[in-house]
């Protein structure tokens, strides 16, 4: 018995190195190109951050002034950084899954392409004033209809290595991400149809909007949880039937949760409502992910002090429980009436597309990367570095921002109080958070370096696998 369970693991190990090989190209190549719009958008996010409390900063020129800045940003993080490092994750996750080496991975290359030429192009408009005028669809159409095409060449792979799978049950992290890769395309279509105008059009903006992060960077991002949590900790999902409920709860509710942030306008009742409703009843589907998580680290907290992989994601799945439950609860009226239109809501954003979704694919990327490069990080001590700066520089930003918006909401609400003390209440918030964003940034530079390091074979070769502090007795995390 012994021996056979020693030829299945060998067999099995042979099966993932083959995997590996097949998607490896691939996977540095979109990687990479994650890790440069990290550092632009960066560059841009902490720009426009400190321009909130000096606003005469580099404002010599019209692409630098806020409401371009902040543009560049946003657009460099939802449509480079966060799909190219989702992507790049799950079509490495993919051929391990279905036991299948990837097929098409020239097509996904394509697409690649495809979808940074039209980003680049997409923002270079966007530099020179050229904007649709809608939160998170800024890009022109025609340089939009490119990240379409990007996407369908890039989604290629899963339905062609689906088709030829070797796996007899489909893991849940394949659920997402077939799921994923179906709705991303459906939602760019739809958002950039020129037939949405007026209040339609607004609500077709932040059906878009929320759906982005929620049908799209969500589902890759949990993806990557339920693969990665038990491969290090070395133990199955606590609860499969758990995992499922949190999966058909999620395509089922967060559909229409983007109205809630129309509260307030000219929109039918039952839409608001109904808005309301799924926003709350998300509670369901993020509660079966956070006890199955939990439930699963039961007993191995303490690996968290060594594998930087378990770091990043346990971290980054507690925030997708935090951002979860606090979007629904913002969702109801008599907080939205504090939170809407205040900084709150921007610290919100980026507790689930950087807490949640980046913090998660730091981790990811730590596992993947020396499996397709044959090599280990180099230097430990940068990642321990980066994760404490990234840590506790958004642990200032989101803290500082969230009591900011709620002052200045309060502030807004007060009749007898001049609008000018909503701005003045917001000051110390806003240097809190570019202090924050300043650390992230230091964060990402290391992150970058130490990616660029191990990606040129530069630094100590290691012969074993990079951890924040070795074990007392040797254990391959």
């Amino acid at each position: 018995a012994g021996d056979e369970r020693s030829g299945a693991d060998t067999a099995a190990l042979q099966q993932r190195v083959i995997a590996d090989a097949s998607s490896a190209s691939l996977v540095r190549v979109m990687l990479a190109c994650a890790v440069f719009w990290l550092l632009l958008a960066s560059a841009f996010g902490l720009i426009s951050s400190i321009k909130l409390h000096q606003p005469d900063w580099l404002s010599d020129a019209m692409w630098l002034t806020f409401g371009v800045t902040r543009t560049l940003h946003l657009n460099a993080v939802a449509y480079g950084w966060a799909p190219m490092a989702c992507l790049g994750c799950a079509i490495w996750m993919l051929p391990r899954l279905l036991k299948t080496p990837l097929q098409g991975a020239g097509y996904a290359m394509f697409g690649c392409a495809v979808w940074n030429l039209g980003l680049i192009a997409g923002l270079i408009g966007i530099a020179n004033g050229y904007n649709n005028g809608l939160e998170w669809l800024e890009i022109p159409r025609p340089l939009a209809a490119l990240l379409v095409v990007g996407a369908v060449f890039i989604g290629m792979p899963l339905l062609a290595t689906l088709q030829q799978r070797k796996a007899e049950h489909l893991y849940v992290s394949v659920w997402y991400i077939g799921a994923a890769m179906l709705w991303m395309p459906v939602l760019l279509i739809t958002a950039q149809l020129p037939i949405h105008h007026g209040i339609e059009q607004a609500s077709a903006n932040w059906w878009f909007g929320h759906n982005v992060l929620g049908l799209f960077y969500t589902p890759l991002s949990l993806a990557a949880i339920y693969y990665l949590l038990p491969k290090v900790i070395g133990r199955p999902v606590e609860n499969y039937n758990l995992s499922l409920i949190g999966f058909w709860g999620l395509a089922f509710f967060y559909g229409q949760v983007g109205g809630h942030h129309l509260i307030g306008g000219p929109l039918p009742n039952w839409l608001i409502h109904l808005s309301i409703v799924q926003s709350m009843m998300m509670i369901i589907p993020v509660a079966a992910f956070s006890i199955n998580q939990h439930r699963t680290m039961s007993g191995h907290f303490g690996m968290l002090r060594h594998s930087p992989t378990l770091r990043f994601i346990v971290l980054g799945g507690m925030m997708y429980t935090l951002s979860s439950v606090q979007g629904s609860f913002e969702a109801l009226r008599s907080i939205n009436t504090i939170t809407h239109f205040t900084h709150f809501t921007v610290a919100h954003a980026h507790l689930g597309l950087y807490g949640f979704v980046t913090l998660v694919m730091f981790g990811a990327i730590y596992f993947i990367m020396p499996r397709v490069t044959g090599r280990e990080w180099p230097y430990p001590k940068l990642i321990a570095a980066h994760f404490w700066l990234v840590a506790g520089g958004f642990a200032l930003y989101f803290v500082s921002l969230t009591l900011a918006g709620v002052l200045q909401g309060l502030a807004m609400l007060d009749a007898s109080r001049p609008f000018i003390d909503s701005v003045r209440v917001t000051q110390p918030g806003l240097i809190g958070r570019s202090i924050g964003g300043g650390l992230m940034t230091l964060g990402h530079l290391l992150f970058a370096g130490h990616f660029a390091a191990l990606l040129l074979q530069l630094g100590p070769q290691r012969q074993q696998a990079a951890l924040l502090r070795p074990f007392a007795v040797a254990k391959s995390v």
